[in-house]
């Protein structure tokens, strides 16, 4: 099969290739998927478990791309919960080979049904940015109806969905970002828009969620109500607000959770932002400018 490999950690975006990969072994609890699409976090580059497997042993050529969707075509030994034939989407495991490949093998409970009025290419943009943003706004920030939610980075990926999650669930919502975003991140629904530069200027929050770290996570403790929650996806907050929580949280496989967002996507009341759409073959110099494009670029593999 073809798959995108990385073999250099030094070399970058620019050290992706497309090469012929063996089929993958589907193990206990696994399933292999045929892969429809795919997406990539450039990040992943500087993730250890790129590189390396569980046990610390280089596994270059690794294949990286951990957000995916698909149909399954084979159920390791004792697998549960989904069917051969079935489409499913979901996050391929960190410490394996991902999903820009034509064939990766995942474990299942990673995966969630994906309903057939919603295309491969939507749901390839959707794991990683969905479940972070439902995690951090409810598992992490127990935000609920009434409440105010600040959201840093309003109009990005994770940023973007966690607009809609707040407002869905009755939150008001104050926005952050450049000027030059606002009129997008008003259009997605913030009830308030704050330019990082005058990030003072913004009210107090019930929970404060950070998509930035860096400096707007250290002077985001001051913005936290009394019993409010601060919460990071960057890095563990140096700075904590003076009467509340500071949590810092890496996102999980969450069948459940990806069941509702996909319920929403179908009811229309979630829209991921999906870019621009490429074929596998065109994957490493699409990604490499995926940067500057907005919206989450997706590689259409099958």
């Amino acid at each position: 099969m073809q798959a995108i490999t990385v073999r250099d950690r030094n070399a970058g975006l620019a050290g992706m290739s497309l090469t012929d990969m063996p089929y993958p072994h589907a193990t206990e609890n696994d399933v292999i998927v045929r892969v429809h699409a795919a997406g990539f976090t450039p990040g992943e580059l500087d993730w250890p478990a790129t590189w390396t497997d569980r046990a610390g042993r280089d596994r270059t050529p690794s294949v990286p791309g951990h957000e995916l969707s698909g149909v399954v075509v084979e159920l390791g030994y004792g697998t549960t919960g989904l069917s051969l034939g079935q489409r499913v989407f979901g996050l391929a495991d960190w410490t394996r080979n991902g999903a820009l490949a034509s064939y990766t093998a995942v474990e299942a409970r990673n995966l969630a049904p994906l309903p057939a009025d919603i295309d491969y290419t939507v749901a390839a943009a959707l794991p990683i940015s969905g479940l972070t943003a439902w995690q951090g706004l409810f598992d992490h920030g127990r935000l609920t109806t009434g409440q105010t939610v600040l959201i840093h980075g309003a109009v990005g990926g994770v940023g973007s969905i966690a607009v809609q999650l707040a407002r869905e669930a009755g939150a008001r919502v104050i926005g952050t970002g450049r000027t030059s975003h606002q009129a997008r991140a008003l259009a997605l629904g913030v009830d308030t828009f704050i330019d990082l530069q005058n990030l003072e200027d913004a009210e107090e929050a019930d929970v404060v969620f950070d998509t930035i770290g860096g400096d707007t996570l250290d002077r985001s403790a001051a913005l936290v109500q009394a019993g409010g929650t601060l919460v990071s996806i960057a890095r563990p907050p140096k700075v904590k607000p003076k009467d509340g929580r500071a949590i810092f949280f890496v996102v999980e496989a969450d069948r459940a959770g990806l069941g509702e967002l996909a319920t929403r996507v179908r009811d229309g009341r979630l829209k991921p932002d999906v870019g621009a759409v490429y074929p596998l073959a065109d994957a490493p110099a699409a990604l490499a400018h995926g940067k500057t494009r907005p919206g989450k670029t997706i590689i259409r593999v099958t």
